[in-house]
């Protein structure tokens, strides 16, 4: 009984690797159309390249409305509810923001903003 729950764990910590493979996805397209472009894009639909859904459909990506600016936007991976890891309460949302130049990475629990050092971007 003990040992399903430690084995959940692990799997959901294993997919978030999906939604983080999509955001980087993202990120790559972003920095794309950012080299043709004066701001990055702030519409995911209107961005060529970009997933709108991570490979193995875990999570729904989307660009923070009103952050995509010149130097600056952010992105977030969040567990889609037909996916298992939409049980995943630690780690539901992966967010990435991008600000000059500076990569900062920040997650959501289903309580809210997870505190620093992050739990779901180990490194």
């Amino acid at each position: 009984a003990i040992a399903y729950p430690t084995l959940q764990q692990a799997v959901q910590k294993s997919r978030r690797a999906d939604g983080m493979g999509a955001l980087a996805s993202l990120m790559q397209a972003q920095e794309r159309w950012r080299s043709s472009n004066p701001t990055y894009q702030s519409k995911l639909d209107e961005l060529p390249g970009a997933p709108a859904v991570s490979n193995d459909q875990h999570y729904q990506l989307s660009i923070v409305e009103g952050s995509a600016t010149a130097t600056a936007y952010t992105a977030r991976a969040t567990a889609r509810s037909g996916s298992p890891q939409s049980g995943d309460s630690r780690c539901r949302t992966l967010q990435v923001a991008i600000n000059g130049g500076a990569i900062i990475y920040s997650s959501e629990s289903s309580n809210g903003a997870n505190a620093a050092p992050d739990p779901c971007w180990v490194r």
